[in-house]
């Protein structure tokens, strides 16, 4: 693929590319902002290195690619309601999120996308490793494709592993959400792109609509491990100045926790999206 206004360059055969020849602190071009797009269809996530902007900056940017929406589970920042702030302190063990999934699909409405800025990071680690589960359907067998149809996946807030990760962040909201739940499609098809992903996600997925657990355990257990496999994914390497923009209909990720007795510090602007189908 080539552009005209920036610079793509593919970070693994699987998914992910860095975008040059931008500077998001500044107002950018109705050009500019459909070839990024068009960049971070085709690739899933879109990598930005070196920017430094504001937080109303980072809210700019991500207007021009649709409405905001606030994450439910952490308290935005006083300022800026609508940027999540994403921190894992010095005493913590354990990170925020840190397990391969597809942003809050235990809505009606799953997030189109995420626009995450590195704020603060340790001396090493805090990568984060991302999947392209359009890749990951397309391998699946036939027989598979076949039994996948038409099932519908049952996704939970409460799974044991992420609502564990929240509970030191949800200290100082008045008011903690109750457990939330959504059923959508256990393969969905991307409204822009026309593909078709496998959409079920360790990190909120419970089971099928009419099945018994003992029968959805097992495909769920084999769906996480096949859509995961590292020829489908790609790892950023945070930076100082770095900002991750990935595409949640058809992109998993999962932030590495191997940093312990180190803070770091992100924000993170959701953008909404429509119902799966």
């Amino acid at each position: 693929m080539t552009f005209d206004t920036i610079q793509a360059i593919p970070v693994s055969p699987a998914l992910g590319a860095e975008i040059g020849g931008v500077d998001l602190s500044q107002s950018l071009g109705d050009d500019v902002i459909a070839e990024i797009r068009q960049a971070w269809l085709e690739y899933r996530v879109v990598f930005f290195r070196d920017q430094d902007i504001t937080p109303e900056q980072h809210l700019a940017f991500a207007r021009r690619f649709g409405d905001l929406v606030t994450y439910p589970m952490v308290k935005g920042l006083d300022d800026y309601p609508e940027i999540a702030p994403v921190i894992k302190l010095e005493h913590q063990t354990v990170n925020f999120g840190g397990i391969w999934h597809s942003d809050t699909t235990y809505l009606p409405q799953p997030p189109m996308g995420a626009i995450l800025v590195a704020r603060e990071l340790p001396p090493k680690g805090g990568d984060t490793l991302f999947a392209n589960i359009v890749m990951a359907y397309e391998a699946l067998p036939k027989a598979m494709k076949e039994r996948l149809s038409g099932l519908i996946a049952i996704n939970s807030s409460a799974k044991d592993h992420v609502a564990k990760s929240r509970e030191d962040r949800q200290k100082d909201m008045d008011d903690v959400p109750e457990p939330l739940f959504a059923e959508h499609p256990a393969v969905r098809t991307h409204p822009e792109t026309g593909l078709k992903s496998l959409y079920v996600n360790q990190g909120h997925t419970v089971g099928f609509k009419g099945m018994a657990e003992d029968e959805s355990a097992p495909l769920l257990e084999e769906l996480f491990k096949h859509q995961t496999r590292g020829e489908f994914t790609c790892r950023f390497q945070w930076r100082p100045g770095s900002i991750a923009f990935w595409d949640n209909r058809s992109a998993q990720h999962n932030p590495i926790n191997d940093y312990h007795g180190h803070k770091r510090v992100m924000h993170r602007i959701t953008l909404a999206g429509d119902v799966p189908v």
